[in-house]
């Protein structure tokens, strides 16, 4: 834990750092800077400090020496003069903070997607700051309606936006350098797509699969080590890997006794086929309802992603067998193309090819504008017309939950009058606008390296495993082996409509067929079947739902109806709706008593 806070008017520039006792925090006036836990270094050299969170890994021979050779201590000065270039040597997981007295600067850093990273208020002349939303001293903290209405959007509160007003969390790979006059917000970081029409197939196979060694072995010392195992492609792969470099592995799965949504099947396969120790648990909905309170108060803010439970059973049972530490398998799809949404908008994207004349000369006016087009096929047809005339990033707001509930239906009028409903398609705009690919696969691999990945399911590995007491470790996501992604032919990653292609080619001889062939399905809970099958877990559910009722951010009849009507209609897709509003409520009945989210 980092928190701390500097006001400018008050700070005392005269302090040497390297006199005080740096590994319990530093108190002087205008500077208050408090340490707990392990994991951070604390370096000082003359006026200047650095902070590390995680272990940064430096990639440029110039830097390593000097690190090496004279400690971190000695790179403080680079890192103050040129945070930018200092923070491009560096990869892996990691956050800095820094301070140089002498010049009244402070500054601090989140790794390229935000796995460490820092949330922060600026009050006047003061600068909160901690690694937790939840945590930074901010002099006034009230909750904001839009980030409510933002996390029932995304299930999560994306960055740079936290529950309090005010609060704000760095976007993956930025930094902020502050001083009395201003305060500076960047990215150090962005991704460019190279995008090359082809390449050598079998050279690209030969790094690839030495990447992937190389970023596994990297995080090894010999010890017996544990795994997330779902039985998909990438934890079948990191799992294979962690198999031939001689360190003993268990691998950990969650199956659901639900039809469509267990893998354990695949997982089994997985764990036969490379050899390692396969600890299988079926989750059950009491357990649930006996873990659902911690893992949501667990978080800084509200996180809606229903597999977290599952997650957080794996890492408790790792860590129960001692483990220290799991390998998962996050990353894959979004850096090789394996998620089924990129095929689906390549699909809508062939709209686009047909010539103007047909399309709105005759399409168009047939199927939107006449009786035909309410013939039930006609009616799909009038579907990919209208979402395929929709840009992304738009089209994907049609499928949002909000939306096919009707906003209006589902949130009082005094939250509303407090809300930019356009807010988080503005952000999603902004963010596809800023990836610097023109491909469509890349666009939206890009828009799920943030959206997906850096707001969503990196979040739901790391705090369920820190939850458990297990540090997370992302193989797939390895720097090397992002920018190894980033230069692949677009035609290798989606080829036709044949999702992530050169991966399962390039391990097709490695992973066990069945894996290859299967269809993604992950760590999804059957949470509305087993909401109306236990009364315990409804009964949760329902009271914590309530408390959104009781603070004017969900309507009473929509409450009403959704648990009545919607729910035992289609479990699987309103429990979608029960769940993140659960854990909201969850949430706010451990961090925010008493507060209340109308304006």
């Amino acid at each position: 834990m980092i928190r701390g806070f500097i006001d400018f008017d008050n700070l005392d520039r005269t302090l040497v750092f390297d006199r005080l006792p740096l590994d319990q925090g530093i108190s002087l006036p205008g500077l208050k800077l408090e340490l707990g836990g392990t994991g951070i270094g604390v370096f000082a050299r003359n006026h200047q400090a650095l902070l590390v969170l995680g272990q940064p890994r430096i990639r440029d021979a110039g830097l390593a020496g000097l690190v090496e050779r004279d400690g971190w201590a000695a790179s403080i000065p680079q890192l103050c003069d040129a945070p930018d270039e200092f923070l491009g040597k560096l990869a892996g997981r990691f956050a800095l903070l820094w301070l140089d007295t002498a010049k009244g600067k402070i500054g601090f850093a989140s790794d390229r997607f935000n796995t460490y990273g820092f949330c922060y208020a600026s009050e006047g002349r003061r600068l909160s700051f901690a690694d937790r939303a939840n945590e930074v001293p901010a002099l006034e903290r009230e909750l904001d309606p839009q980030s409510i209405f933002d996390y029932l959007y995304f299930h999560t509160i994306p960055a740079p936006g936290t529950i309090f007003k005010g609060v704000f969390r760095l976007e993956p790979g930025a930094r902020l350098v502050a001083d009395r006059e201003r305060t500076q917000l960047a990215a150090w970081w962005q991704p460019r797509f190279d995008e090359p029409s082809d390449a050598d197939f079998k050279t690209s196979v030969d790094s690839f699969k030495s990447l992937i060694k190389t970023a596994i072995e990297r995080e090894l010392d010999g010890t017996p080590v544990g795994a997330f195992l779902s039985g998909g492609t990438d934890s079948s792969t990191v799992v294979g890997m962690l198999s031939r470099s001689g360190n003993p592995v268990t691998a950990y799965s969650i199956g659901f006794e639900a039809e469509g949504y267990d893998e354990m099947e695949f997982a089994r396969i997985a764990a036969k086929h490379f050899g390692v120790t396969h600890r299988p648990y079926y989750i059950t909905s009491d357990d649930l309802v006996a873990n659902i309170p911690a893992v949501a108060a667990s978080y800084d803010q509200p996180f809606g992603n229903s597999s977290v439970l599952p997650a957080y059973l794996c890492a408790k049972l790792a860590h129960d067998d001692g483990f220290g530490k799991m390998f998962a398998g996050d990353g894959g799809d979004e850096l090789f193309g394996g998620n089924t949404r990129y095929a689906k908008q390549r699909v809508f994207g062939y709209y686009e090819k047909v010539p103007g004349l047909i399309k709105g000369g005759l399409l168009e006016p047939v199927i939107m504008q006449t009786p035909l087009g309410k013939l039930p096929l006609m009616r799909k047809a009038a579907s990919y017309i209208e979402q395929a005339n929709t840009p992304l990033p738009d089209r994907t707001a049609q499928y949002n939950l909000l939306y096919r509930l009707g906003i209006e239906n589902i949130f009082p009028a005094t939250l509303l009058a407090g809300v930019d409903t356009e807010a988080p398609i503005r952000l999603q705009r902004r963010v596809w606008q800023g990836v610097n690919a023109h491909a469509l696969v890349n666009k939206m691999l890009g828009f799920d390296w943030r959206f997906t990945l850096a707001d969503n399911d990196l979040p739901k590995v790391i705090g369920s495993a820190r939850l458990a007491g297990i540090n997370a470790i992302f193989p797939l996501i390895d720097d090397d082996l992002l920018d190894f992604s980033l230069k692949l032919p677009p035609e290798y990653k989606l080829k036709g409509l044949q999702l992530r292609w050169f991966f399962k080619e390039a391990l097709k001889d490695f992973l066990p067929p069945e894996i290859i062939t299967k269809k993604k399905q992950g760590f999804g809970l059957p949470f509305g079947h087993w909401v109306l099958k236990n009364p315990a877990l409804e009964k949760l559910a329902r009271e914590s739902v309530d408390i959104l009722v009781e603070r004017n951010i969900l309507r009473r009849e929509f409450v009403s109806e959704l648990f009545t009507t919607h729910l035992p209609a289609f479990p699987g897709y309103y429990g979608e709706m029960v769940w993140i509003s659960m854990m909201l409520g969850q949430w706010l009945s451990q961090h925010a008593p008493s507060a209340k989210a109308s304006s």
